[in-house]
């Protein structure tokens, strides 16, 4: 009889923290919502006001660089002047050999 009496305390507890949840109405598709009251459109317009405040407050950070502790202080030339050295050497060189 416990057992029985038991199970459906649970069961009859299951919804509880739905039911808990629904706090205002939610509109249904194609329902217009409806008209806001004046300390509702003051509030909204508070709240706006408050946010664009805070955005305010957030100092302009300059440019960061996370990877920079971990590079070196000595950068490689890159490759490029590299390949345009090589082409000038085998230039002259070729120029040398024709003479």
């Amino acid at each position: 009889m416990r057992a029985v009496l038991a199970a459906l305390t649970l069961i009859a507890l299951l919804p509880a923290p739905a039911f808990a949840q629904k706090t205002d109405h939610v509109p249904q598709y194609r329902e217009e919502e409806k008209e806001k009251t004046p300390q509702q459109k003051a509030a909204d317009k508070a709240a706006q006001d408050a946010y664009q405040r805070s955005l305010g407050n957030i100092p302009d950070k300059g440019p960061s660089d996370p990877w920079g502790t971990v590079r070196s202080s000595d950068t490689p030339k890159p490759a490029a002047t590299a390949t345009k050295a090589a082409k000038s050497k085998s230039k002259t060189a070729g120029a040398d050999t024709k003479q």
